[in-house]
């Protein structure tokens, strides 16, 4: 069986050191913080089985926890209905991808060559679940009050870009009432493919309205898969409407 993570040598700490410096973070064990960064793509290649995905798992419910209690502190007025889309939206896969370049957790990441030749260091799916790793090992390194302030720091920004663009949408939502609206009928979404091992697939969902197919939607789930498929479907037929209205304007 494998072994557990080396203790970091003298220029791994000191790219550490370099990430606490930038991203204005202490950590008292530099060990767990440097597990944060393992991806598990460095335990298959090497003699060790310690990486990321238990710390991952912990900084994932931490995160939901922490945006959850910010909404409700910040949006007093939202049913719990609301509360909801607009968290989805906040911890999206997109979102914490973003969080985690202007943090350059890309420039810590531990990979393995395979998946360091794909372009691994760049992907969103990585990234984001590596910035839930980060979440999950502050926390053990310092207790939940330094999760929560580190958290809020980044995601009072993002409730608020939501709340100003309205970007948390239900796209499902609005395209079943505009289908039935134009059509008398529903959506019906179909998988296309899904792809990567059983601990992190991702789907692919299309969706088919009058006849017409859109997509495909990817996500990490169907539920998202399946949204990204409205979202494509709802704009387009949006962008049809616009150009529409604009044509009988101008003949009149």
């Amino acid at each position: 069986m494998g072994g557990v993570l080396p203790a970091p040598g003298p220029e791994r700490k000191q790219q550490l050191a370099v990430f606490l410096k930038t991203s204005r973070l202490r950590f008292r064990n530099q060990k767990l913080l440097d597990q944060a960064f393992v991806h598990r793509s460095v335990s298959n290649e090497s003699a060790y089985r310690s990486n990321n995905e238990r710390l991952e798992f912990l900084g994932d419910a931490i995160l939901g926890a922490v945006t959850a209690a910010l909404l409700y502190e910040e949006m007093p007025d939202k049913p719990e209905g609301e509360l909801a889309k607009i968290k989805s939206v906040v911890v999206s896969e997109n979102v914490l991808a973003a969080v985690a370049r202007e943090l350059q957790i890309n420039t810590v990441l531990l990979l393995g060559r395979g998946e360091e030749l794909s372009g691994g260091r760049e992907k969103n799916a990585i990234l984001a679940d590596t910035l839930e790793a980060l979440i999950g090992a502050l926390y053990l390194d310092s207790g939940y009050k330094a999760a929560f302030v580190f958290i809020s720091r980044w995601m009072r920004v993002e409730i608020h870009r939501v709340q100003d663009n309205r970007s948390y949408r239900d796209y499902k939502s609005l395209l079943q009432e505009m289908t039935q609206r134009l059509f008398r009928s529903y959506p019906v979404y179909r998988l296309v493919k899904r792809s990567g091992p059983d601990h992190e697939h991702i789907f692919w969902m299309e969706v088919k309205i009058n006849g017409e197919v859109f997509g495909p939607g990817m996500g990490k789930n169907k539920k998202s898969a399946e949204q990204e498929a409205a979202r494509i479907a709802y704009l387009a037929f949006a962008e049809v409407t616009r150009t529409n209205s604009q044509e009988r304007r101008a003949s009149t």
